[in-house]
């Protein structure tokens, strides 16, 4: 009977071995996947910024769109000088052409023509200039916004951040992270 007893008190253990073999390996499996999910959860933030936004906080914003719009301001008044010109001559030859000789009505419409053209490639020529301007003055508020966001994503460890002036983005998760406040406290505007 002694035997017997010994066979099943060692069946006992083997079977409670091999449940806590598996207990264990259920424990590590399941703290394995929670912290992989953890991990990974982690690993991926998503943050997203307005450079609009950012860029109009900045003070020099402003002063840039003062003297866009004075630089606006003083072609549209050499313009209408222009287009005066152009309406007062345009008046006179309507008035006057029945009385005009055919050389001098042709030499005036040439002029008409010719300062049509001249305000056309004003309009163009002060355009491109306004443009050039604002790229000129905006540019550097650009490069400090594009290096403050790299350094925020580094600081902040974001694999990405969007910028919702983009319009090709269309949905932001509700985890996503503002990063605008980061960035504007590394470049020390409101």
């Amino acid at each position: 009977m002694h035997m017997l007893t010994g066979k099943t008190t060692n069946k006992n253990h083997k079977i409670v071995f091999i449940m806590t073999k598996k207990i264990l390996l259920t424990a590590s499996v399941l703290i394995f996947v929670i912290t992989a999910n953890a991990t990974a959860q982690s690993a991926y933030l998503v943050a997203y910024v307005n450079t609009i936004e950012l860029i109009n906080a900045f003070p020099e914003k402003n002063r840039a769109t003062e003297k866009l719009t004075t630089l606006s301001n003083n072609y549209k008044e050499e313009l209408q000088l222009m287009q005066n010109e152009y309406n007062k001559k345009y008046s006179d030859f309507i008035t006057y052409q029945n009385s005009l000789a055919e050389n001098i009505k042709l030499r005036r419409m040439q002029e008409l023509n010719d300062l049509e053209n001249k305000i056309n490639e004003f309009m163009k020529l002060a355009q491109k200039d306004i443009e050039e301007q604002e790229k000129i003055l905006l540019e550097p508020i650009k490069e400090r916004i594009k290096e403050a966001v790299r350094i925020v994503g580094i600081e902040q460890n974001f694999t990405v951040i969007y910028d919702l002036a983009d319009p090709a983005i269309i949905f932001i998760t509700p985890n996503a992270i503002d990063a605008n406040p980061f960035v504007k406290a590394k470049l020390g505007i409101k």
